[in-house]
């Protein structure tokens, strides 16, 4: 029941940086629902996107693109990723908006493109006259990712404990005791890879909380008629009210991209944000929702300067960071566990994320200097 690192948390997190341990070190993966992924990374979207959290986040999802596309024997082999493409439209009023979205990537090297809105989307009402084109943007299949992943974690060793919360941890000797509802640990390393369950689970271990926020975002999959193409782009409004894609049989999978502060639980979606999502919908096409056949809402867990926090915390011994994802955990995943596992076993970075500035997502940037 010793080991060297124990990771808290079994979502795309936690079982994307026990894959990249897996082989190098003893580790164990504490997962405190009865199956890994059952909150965030369930829930996910599910695309691909450079420009999706900012030019902050967008190196960490460039890099992690070649693995999604074309993954190692080792994942797999077969890609996760299918062609989409992303059209954020903007009405004449908001055209500012897109300029500073341009203007934001300028240098970043993503392919962006000015385009004809209705040209790509039939049905789009007439005041929607703006828009950029992301060609690159795709859509992720999660499940297979995050299974690929922990079949990774177990080939190199790693032990994943289900029903397991956390109930307390303590420090001593150079070693973690953690007290969980599946029994009793003890690590050397103890990594934070709880979501939006990160903040209470370093206030467990003793170790002072970094303001990582959970905050909910709704989901509706919509049948409307016509139905959506098959082939039709990721649409996002420039302003980030609202975005929907295709999903299977011509449904469609909407989002009024809410952030409202909650706490960590099982969240469920609130009416009113249904309605809103479905608000913004009608104001942008002209299709006809036929039925509301689905709905629900995930966490969202954000630091305060809305960037991930990767690597130990300098005020606490063995207590490592691996949190703040928000909602691009899934599309930076290879990336930022090769990253955190360089950081985490002090080894030399791969060619392939030497580019990275670990710096940018250090935690001791969210600590006040004493």
């Amino acid at each position: 029941m010793t080991y060297d690192i124990a990771i808290v948390g079994g979502g795309i997190a936690g079982a994307s940086l026990a894959a990249a341990i897996g082989g190098d070190a003893r580790v164990l993966l504490l997962e405190g629902e009865d199956q890994p992924g059952y909150h965030a990374t369930g829930r996910s979207a599910a695309f691909w996107s450079e420009t999706y959290g900012g030019p902050g986040v967008q190196p960490l999802t460039t890099a992690s693109g070649p693995i999604l596309r074309d993954p190692p024997a080792t994942l797999g082999g077969v890609s996760f990723l299918k062609p989409r493409g992303e059209l954020f439209i903007a009405t004449e009023e908001d055209a500012g908006a897109l300029d500073g979205f341009l203007a934001e990537f300028a240098a970043s090297g993503v392919v962006l493109d000015r385009v004809d809105p209705h040209a790509m989307l039939p049905g789009l009402r007439p005041q929607w006259t703006q828009a950029v084109y992301e060609p690159t943007c795709m859509d992720i299949d999660v499940g297979a990712l995050h299974g690929a992943y922990l079949s990774q974690a177990r080939r190199g060793g790693a032990t994943l404990v289900s029903s397991a919360g956390l109930i307390a941890a303590t420090r001593s000797a150079g070693a973690w005791r953690l007290e969980t509802r599946a029994g009793g640990f003890e690590a050397g390393v103890l990594v934070n890879a709880a979501g939006a369950w990160a903040d209470p689970v370093a206030s467990m271990a003793g170790v002072a909380p970094l303001g990582i926020a959970p905050l909910r975002r709704t989901m509706v999959q919509l049948r409307v008629d016509p139905p959506m193409a098959a082939d039709a782009p990721l649409v996002r409004d420039g302003r980030d009210r609202f975005y929907f894609k295709p999903e299977a049989g011509g449904r469609v999978w909407l989002s009024p991209h809410d952030e409202v502060p909650d706490t960590p639980r099982d969240v469920a979606p609130e009416d009113i944000d249904v309605a809103i999502a479905i608000d913004r919908f009608e104001g942008a096409v002209d299709w006809r929702i036929e039925a509301v056949e689905r709905r629900w809402a995930g966490l969202r867990s954000f630091a305060p300067d809305r960037l991930p926090v990767y690597g130990f915390d300098p005020r606490a011994e063995g207590f490592f960071w691996f949190a703040g994802q928000g909602g691009f955990g899934i599309q930076t995943a290879p990336a930022a566990a090769a990253l955190a596992a360089s950081l985490l076993l002090q080894r030399e970075r791969a060619d392939w994320i030497a580019g990275l500035n670990a710096a940018a997502y250090a935690p001791d940037r969210l600590r006040s200097p004493t």
